[in-house]
């Protein structure tokens, strides 16, 4: 037989530098496969390997966007349903208690008889009959104190036009007083109105310090116990008839100094001498009075305090020189035009007292 020549492994023959070299190659080639598997290989293997894992990749990541879009949209719906939720059983708790206090209000106070009127307190300081005022007011015996409506009692109170103002209080648990200032006439006016068959009729109306017109009282409206009128009042004669309207102010700048004239006139030296009976306001600027004794003054439409105490000194001078005035002018200023009368000439005739001005009072 013919021995065959076993050779060493070169792997193992080989001990040196070239072992150490193959086994750095293929430790290189092991982790160069490990990296291509990572994607960390350049040039064009990395290219065409990472290529499918990108879009494996973002096929996996639009799928995880689509759950959470309607993971979301679930949870917007939950939240909307829980808001509405929510503001319904507000709404309708809101209601609940509006209507349990509006059941409350009506069972405990409005509709509680603990608090039905039974006394109706009225006091004026003027002439009206205070039954009179009770119809007008609208209140009655029995009604409820906290559900009657004061604004419309006074509102009432206060479209007749000789009331001036009217103060309503309640009074628990069952009383109602009712205060009333009443417009004092001061001067009457004449005003045409049409006669039912025919005709104008002159129906006087009143006029307060304020300029306010007054319907006249009914005498069945008056108190029993009030004074009668006595002397008619001053009359305003010439004014503008539309000018005048009941419950309203006249602004007419000659009615308003009349009435300021008059209001001096009550508190001068000349009251209870003589009477102002009438006060021709046609002319612009003066105002002529007409005396219950025959005299004509004429008055400017300013300064009435001025006038009268020079209309006092005159008087005082002609009852020494027993004259009486005839005409006077004291609109003008410079020197006072004067007419004398003899004093047995003159209407005899007792001047009534200075009107005496009622105390006010709510």
């Amino acid at each position: 037989m013919r021995a065959i020549p076993i050779v060493p492994d070169a792997g193992r023959a080989c001990n040196g530098p070239h072992r150490k070299h193959e086994r750095n190659g293929a430790l290189r080639l092991a982790n160069g496969h490990q990296d291509n598997d990572h994607g960390l290989l350049t040039g064009d293997t990395m290219w065409f390997k990472r290529k499918p894992r990108n879009r494996r990749l973002g096929r996996e990541y639009v799928l995880d966007v689509k759950l959470r879009s309607s993971q979301v949209r679930a949870a917007r719906a939950r939240m909307a349903a829980i808001a509405l939720g929510a503001l319904f059983a507000l709404v309708l708790g809101l209601y609940l208690i509006w209507r349990g206090g509006e059941w409350a209000l009506n069972r405990l106070i409005y509709q509680n008889k603990a608090f039905a009127i039974e006394q109706i307190d009225i006091q004026t300081d003027g002439v009206i009959a205070l039954n009179q005022l009770r119809r007008w007011a609208g209140v009655q015996p029995g009604q409820n104190l906290l559900a009657l409506d004061l604004a419309r009692v006074q509102r009432d109170l206060l479209m007749v036009s000789l009331i001036q103002s009217a103060s309503i209080e309640r009074v628990l648990p069952r009383t109602l007083r009712i205060r009333i200032t009443e417009r004092e006439p001061l001067a009457q006016i004449t005003l045409p109105q049409p006669h039912p068959g025919g005709g104008i009729d002159g129906v006087p109306y009143y006029l307060d310090a304020e300029g306010y017109v007054i319907l006249p009282l009914d005498p069945a409206q008056r108190n029993g116990t009030a004074t009668q009128p006595g002397e008619p009042l001053p009359l305003l004669s010439g004014p503008n008839a539309n000018q005048f309207q009941v419950g309203r102010r006249v602004e007419a700048p000659q009615v308003q100094a009349a009435l300021q004239l008059l209001v001096a006139f009550d508190h001068s030296s000349m009251a209870g001498l003589v009477d102002i009976k009438k006060i021709d306001v046609s002319a612009s600027e003066v105002l002529v009075v007409t005396t219950g004794q025959g005299s004509e003054v004429t008055f400017g439409r300013t300064g009435p305090d001025q006038q009268l105490r020079r209309w006092h000194e005159i008087y005082e001078m002609g009852q020494r020189m027993s004259k009486a005035i005839a005409t006077l002018d004291l609109a003008v200023t410079n020197n006072i035009p004067a007419r004398w009368l003899e004093a047995s000439a003159v209407p005899t005739g007792t001047p009534k007292p200075p009107k005496q001005l009622r105390k006010k009072h709510v």
